[in-house]
């Protein structure tokens, strides 16, 4: 059984007690958009974890079900992260953080299409990313032009 995370009965209140800090976002991002599944991997993302953060939210992304861990098959020292099936449910949710934060935080126009890909079909979108994570895929990692051949093919 998982454990309860929440301090109330709101459920906003319980998904925020889980994965809602930035770094556990993060940890999601990494393993979805682009294939990052190792503590290494993610230590080396550009917003500069400490480890003993990336050892914590790792520990309770593990706790929550939403990520799973399994040894590495070339060395058994190191573990790789996946998402697990509540883990890929929340592939919308990141999508239209994603979509929030271009349109009212930051972004340089390098990606619009992309954005307006997810916008004109989110629910088609969502389950293509999930169906190529199901896979060990990711969404932005080893595509020509930058974009791998699922991005290529929803941009078209």
């Amino acid at each position: 059984m998982r454990p309860t995370f929440s301090r109330s009965g709101c459920p906003i209140n319980a998904s925020l007690e889980l994965f809602g800090d930035k770094w556990s976002l993060l940890i999601l991002r990494d393993i979805i958009y682009f294939g990052k599944n190792s503590f290494s991997d993610f230590l080396a993302s550009e917003e500069g974890i400490a480890r003993n953060i990336l050892v914590a939210r790792l520990r309770q992304l593990l706790a929550g079900g939403i990520i799973s861990k399994k040894p590495d098959v070339s060395d058994s020292r190191k573990q790789h992260y996946e998402m697990t099936e509540d883990g890929l449910d929340l592939i919308p949710v990141l999508l239209a953080l994603a979509d929030w934060g271009k349109a009212h935080v930051a972004g340089d126009g390098s990606t619009a299409a992309w954005f307006e890909a997810v916008k004109s079909n989110r629910e088609e979108i969502a389950s293509r990313i999930r169906a190529t994570v199901q896979n060990g895929g990711s969404i932005f990692r080893d595509g020509a032009n930058g974009y791998p051949a699922l991005v290529r093919q929803l941009l078209v």
